[in-house]
């Protein structure tokens, strides 16, 4: 088992209060949150032909809403001292040529990313869509009957849950997804809001609230490395 240290919980209540965007002067400064050889993977959910859902005000792609979480996310990571792979980095998706089979080949690119990283934590990052435009809010899923992943999810749902734009309370959910059910690692897979509702579209359309958003994350994730659940 790795053993993870928090060093200066003011950095944690400092971004909190400026948001994500605080995370990339932080890289610079003398106080970070130190982690021994601390690795976590990021996936940004879609991308190229496969754009996902779409906001229903402004056709806003989820792909790109993943990709700009992720690159917040990303920077917040990288200021607490971790390691970062995305396994993507671009708009472009992970299949190859967008030939017959496209789906499968991006899905067995990310596992392949996730798997091959030795890493201690993987994330992935979607925003959801539902029939009815009264459904909002972000809410986090787990592999079903993996504990360690169980944790890892109701960390970051606690964290989302204390944002005062979530319209409640939320429990992390088991979740049947492919990148989870294949990952080897502590996985989550969080859905950031709907874009078929008209609120959550607006906040995730916001470069300030997607910051803020991924800082919720960010925290989550710290507080399960550091609670020694790992």
């Amino acid at each position: 088992m790795r053993k993870y240290a928090l060093k200066g919980l003011s950095v944690c209540f400092a971004l909190v209060l400026t948001f994500c965007g605080a995370c990339r002067a932080e890289s610079g400064g003398t106080e970070k949150t130190n982690v021994s050889s601390g690795t976590v993977v990021l996936d940004a959910g879609h991308g190229g032909i496969d754009g996902g859902v779409k906001g229903r005000l402004t056709g806003v792609k989820e792909s790109d809403l993943n990709l700009e979480i992720v690159k917040e996310l990303s920077a917040c990571f990288r200021a607490g001292g971790f390691k970062v792979v995305l396994t993507r980095r671009g708009a472009g998706g992970l299949y190859g040529l967008p030939t017959k089979g496209f789906k499968r080949r991006d899905m067995e690119k990310r596992k392949a990313i996730a798997n091959g990283s030795n890493a201690d934590l993987f994330l992935s990052v979607h925003v959801n869509f539902f029939p009815s435009p009264s459904r909002r809010g972000a809410q986090v899923f787990f592999k079903e009957g993996d504990e360690r992943s169980r944790a890892f999810a109701e960390r970051l749902q606690k964290s989302l849950n204390e944002a005062p734009e979530q319209p409640g309370t939320f429990a992390a959910l088991a979740g049947d997804y492919f990148v989870l059910n294949e990952c080897e690692c502590v996985c989550a897979l969080a859905e950031c809001g709907f874009l078929s509702n008209e609120e959550d579209e607006r906040l995730l359309t916001d470069k300030t609230y997607r910051e803020k958003l991924a800082f919720y994350l960010y925290k989550g994730a710290v507080d399960y490395l550091t609670s020694g659940a790992l």
